[in-house]
């Protein structure tokens, strides 16, 4: 029996512990920072890229490796007829050949290798900042989210604070019942909208922890401000910084690969020669003789001209592709700064009129409303237009600071705007 209890206990004991280090897992608050460095440590995606350099260099290896020799054996006058019956009169030849490539075809392979290979490394940089763009964006959603939620929170705090004033009112008959009704029903439809917007947390809560290498959040908030905002630089820097962005710059490299090949594809028809070096032995007489040859292929059928074709088309289509690529960043730079500038223009109409003007009119109203110079409906109105510029406001922050995030992705450095603050 005394096994048994402490056993028991054990495993409650263990079971306690499991429980404490799990909520304190659950209960931990991450920076935009810590979820940066965790997404880049988990990311298949970069470990994709990074196996992509793997490859890319083993056929940069096998691009520079030689030809190699051949050796053979030949055996003549032997197992025939007369003279030739057996192999009394046999001439035996060993012979070892090794083909020589010429007129460079053999850098040509190795620039196409190596041009593989620096394109494979830029991928990888493209990739990484592809990761961390999504990664503040998703940061950037669940923060928003969780300020909603507070906002949300303390607009239903508000109105509950409401329903004693009411009662009195109704008591007095100063108020109808009604409006006990109508007050309970307004503090519905905001825990309505407080558990959507709950919802779409959890949502981005798990689509933040996926990019961090976890199936479900192991985090309990984000920490971060996202009043601090400032002002964008012109958008033609940004313009000129999306040149820089790995994704454009990849194909620098892959142009480089595609020259190479279509080199390789000229100088194909061009022979080279094999040299060979061999021995004989006659049976007959017991002499022994040195057997040396050169061939060289005749470009007579094949000039290569279908590949040629081919590798020109593609090194056309490169120039075309990368063109394409670059409008494309653009477009999205545009949408996003166009977004930025929106948001700022926003926050500055909230902040100096709209939310200051609502704040004083809701605190005006609910004081004259324990007066009796207010109905009920001028202050759930009022309260309203108060967490309604609020929520625009919140809105207009995390449209902000995705449109900052998006547009580091493309330009490959960190927006000149002080963003340590809003992380």
């Amino acid at each position: 029996m005394p096994f048994r209890i402490d056993t028991r206990f054990a495993c409650a004991m263990a079971l306690l512990i499991s429980c404490t280090l799990s909520d304190g897992a659950h209960s931990q608050t991450i920076t935009m920072g810590s979820a940066l460095q965790r997404a880049l440590a988990a990311s298949p995606r970069l470990t994709a890229a990074e196996r992509d350099i793997g490859i890319a260099r083993g056929q940069r290896i096998q691009s520079g490796a030689l030809p190699n020799p051949t050796i053979s054996y030949e055996q003549d006058n032997s197992f025939g007829s007369g003279v030739y019956r057996g192999t009394r009169s046999a001439e035996s030849t060993l012979q070892i050949s090794q083909m020589f490539e010429l007129w460079g075809k053999r850098d040509a392979r190795i620039a196409v290798g190596q041009a593989g290979l620096d394109a494979a490394a830029i991928e990888r940089q493209a990739v990484r900042l592809e990761i961390l763009s999504e990664t503040a964006i998703a940061f950037v959603n669940v923060l928003g989210l969780q300020r909603r939620i507070h906002i949300l929170d303390e607009h239903v705090q508000a109105l509950d604070k409401i329903t004693p004033l009411l009662q009195r009112r109704v008591e007095a008959g100063a108020s109808s019942v009604a409006e006990t009704g109508r007050a309970e029903a307004a503090s519905a439809l905001v825990k309505a909208d407080r558990e959507r917007t709950k919802s779409s947390l959890a949502s981005a809560r798990r689509e933040l922890a996926i990019l961090m290498g976890d199936t479900t959040p192991r985090f309990g908030i984000v920490s971060g401000r996202l009043e601090a905002v400032g002002r964008p630089p012109k958008f033609q820097s940004v313009i000129a910084a999306i040149d820089a962005n790995p994704q454009l710059v990849r194909w620098t490299a892959v142009y480089a690969q595609r020259n190479a090949e279509l080199l390789l594809a000229r100088l194909k028809p061009y022979p080279d020669v094999t040299a060979s070096v061999g021995w004989r032995h006659y049976n007959e007489t017991g002499d022994n003789a040195v057997r040396l040859s050169l061939s060289v292929p005749i470009p007579v059928f094949d000039q290569n001209q279908g590949n040629i074709l081919s590798a020109q088309e593609n090194l056309a289509k490169t120039r075309a592709q990368q063109k394409a690529n670059r409008n494309t960043l653009i477009v999205l730079a545009g949408r996003a700064y166009d977004s930025l500038e929106g948001a700022l223009r926003e926050l500055a109409l909230l902040r100096t009129v709209a939310i200051p003007k609502a704040r004083d009119a809701a605190t005006a109203i609910s004081e004259g409303y324990g007066q009796g110079r207010y109905s009920l409906l001028e202050v759930l109105d009022a309260q309203s237009s108060l967490v309604q510029a609020r929520l625009r406001e919140q809105e207009a922050q995390q449209n902000f600071h995705v449109a900052v995030a998006t547009i580091e992705g493309l330009v490959g450095n960190p927006f000149a705007l002080a963003r340590g603050n809003a992380r």
